[in-house]
């Protein structure tokens, strides 16, 4: 795991549900097939409705049309992020897609730890909203050991929550990593 991510923020406000982050249509591919595993990003967050995606403008889609791969590493969310269903394929997706950590107010638990257990993105929490303060395109940096995000392109700087326990697997890349590197796993 990185100290300091770094990338383009995508933003979604309140209750984005695991359909909206990768819908039931495309979970006909195969995950442990490569070439239909980008298939996961290409879809990612593409059921994200207009009035969702925190811009006043409309949407911007999260991977352009024709593309396997997003431009934002990191999505910044409101309260609930990955609710619904306790499909694996949601933290997936958004890591196949490019993104490496999602900043939310807070989350569904299985979601949460589905991106932990998995090793697909980092989950920070945050106590304060922002969305609405972080608009999508802008640069920031998750800042680990200093506990923040930094808006580089408004120069604003945001408290985040400590990882706490899920610190050990998130660095090892998943459960199955810390497993084994504890010996728990030959």
């Amino acid at each position: 795991m990185e100290q300091v991510i770094r990338g383009k923020a995508f933003v979604v406000g309140d209750n984005v549900d695991t359909d909206q982050i990768i819908p039931a249509e495309y979970l006909s591919y195969n995950p442990a097939d490569l070439n239909e595993r980008k298939f996961f990003g290409k879809h990612a967050l593409s059921g994200v409705p207009i009035e969702q995606s925190g811009l006043p403008a409309g949407k911007i889609p999260f991977v352009l049309e024709g593309q396997f791969k997003s431009q934002y590493t990191v999505v910044i969310a409101g309260r609930n992020f990955g609710c619904g269903s306790s499909r694996e394929h949601a933290p997936l997706a958004l890591a196949e897609a490019g993104c490496t950590a999602v900043v939310a107010e807070s989350y569904a638990r299985i979601f949460y730890r589905n991106s932990v257990n998995g090793g697909y993105v980092v989950p920070f929490e945050t106590p304060s909203r922002l969305v609405g303060s972080i608009a999508t395109g802008n640069e920031v940096e998750v800042d680990l050991a200093a506990g923040v995000v930094r808006d580089l392109t408004a120069g604003r700087e945001h408290k985040i929550n400590p990882l706490g326990d899920v610190s050990d697997i998130i660095r090892a890349g998943g459960i199955f990593a810390y497993a084994k590197q504890k010996g728990m796993l030959k």
